[in-house]
C-alpha cells in the first residue's frame, strides 16, 4: 500500500523558513509529478509548487521566489523550501504524488498534511 508520509510544518515567525519533506513508500513503480498543495481556513486547496519527474516545476504566483521545490528521485522524496514566510502562507500543507503502483494504472496519492503557521 503506497504512502505518502509529511514532515517539516510548524509555527515560524514572518520572514523565517521552513523545510517540508513528502516520502513516498510501497510498491512503487514509477512516479510522475509530485506537488504541494495547501488549504488555509474557510478557502478551497490550491497548488503550491509542482515538479514533473524530469525536473521542471511550477510555482504558485505568490510563492515565486520565495518557494523553491525539489525531489530525490532515488528517495522517492519531495521536498519544499519555504523562505521569507508570511502569514498569508499559514495553512495545511498536502503532498500530491501522480504514481504508479505495480500491477494498476497511474493514480494520485495524498499525505495526511502538515500545517505551517506564520505569526509573530
Amino acid at each position: 500500500q503506497v504512502q505518502l508520509v509529511e514532515s517539516g510544518g510548524g509555527l515560524v515567525q514572518p520572514g523565517g523558513s521552513l523545510r517540508l519533506s513528502c516520502a513516498a513508500s510501497g510498491s512503487i513503480l514509477s512516479i510522475n509529478a509530485m506537488g504541494w498543495y495547501r488549504q488555509a481556513p474557510g478557502k478551497q486547496r490550491e497548488l503550491v509548487a509542482i515538479i514533473a519527474s524530469g525536473g521542471t516545476t511550477n510555482y504558485l504566483d505568490p510563492v515565486k521566489g520565495r518557494f523553491t521545490i525539489s525531489r530525490d528521485n532515488a528517495k522517492n522524496t519531495a521536498y519544499l523550501q519555504m523562505n521569507s514566510l508570511k502569514p498569508e502562507d499559514t495553512a495545511v500543507y498536502y503532498c500530491n504524488a501522480n504514481l504508479r503502483e505495480a500491477g494498476k494504472l497511474s493514480h494520485d496519492y495524498w499525505g495526511q498534511g502538515t500545517q505551517v503557521t506564520v505569526s509573530s
